[in-house]
């Protein structure tokens, strides 16, 4: 994600609503060291949450920080560690795999939409065990399953592909889970009666 160049220099007034006069930033300091600025502007953003490179530097951009001053303060940032895309990548995949059960392709996506390099992001989904993957998409079916015992096989198949698909997850591995899951919950499921009372 490259980084957007608002305006034309630190610190410039936008137009006022009215067009007459340039409106400035409050929050900005028409005197400062832009470089200092452009420090506390990143400290902040950190404090809390960890961040990548491309949405700090949209950050500095929005801010009208120069571009030379926002990429050697970036790169300042790197170097010590305090921006670090692969170990936010590795902690982002991690963190939504458990957290929310998406599967490698919904992964990808957020991570290249947060800016993270192609590599990076394949690097960290690398870290994700197909086994690992594969048993998430299934705790994820059976949960679902105890909500669709009265639908058609066909309806609950339609519906259990579409949660995955959603989630991320490979149609060709989705179908085979699927298939298997319905099957086993039918052979669990109890025989009842014509009045809907489980058989002993």
């Amino acid at each position: 994600m490259g980084r957007r160049r608002v305006g034309g220099g630190f610190g410039r007034g936008r137009k006022s609503r009215t067009g007459d006069e340039p409106e400035f930033d409050p929050g900005v300091d028409q005197d400062a060291d832009p470089y200092s600025v452009a420090r506390t502007i990143l400290l902040d953003k950190l404090t809390g949450q960890p961040r990548t490179r491309a949405e700090l530097a949209d950050v500095l951009a929005e801010r009208e920080i120069p571009d030379q001053v926002a990429d050697e303060v970036l790169d300042r940032f790197t170097e010590v560690g305090l921006i670090d895309d692969a170990a936010f990548a590795n902690a982002w995949v991690e963190s939504r795999h458990r957290g929310r059960g998406l599967g490698k392709r919904a992964l990808a996506q957020e991570l290249r939409r947060r800016g993270v390099d192609d590599q990076l992001a394949r690097d960290a989904l690398e870290e994700l065990d197909p086994d690992q993957e594969e048993q998430t998409a299934r705790e994820l079916v059976r949960r679902k399953l105890r909500s669709m015992r009265s639908l058609d096989r066909q309806v609950a198949m339609r519906r259990l592909l579409g949660m995955l698909a959603r989630k991320g997850y490979p149609g060709g591995m989705a179908m085979t889970i699927i298939k298997q899951e319905l099957d086993a919950d039918h052979d669990e499921a109890p025989l009842l009666d014509s009045s809907g009372l489980e058989l002993e």
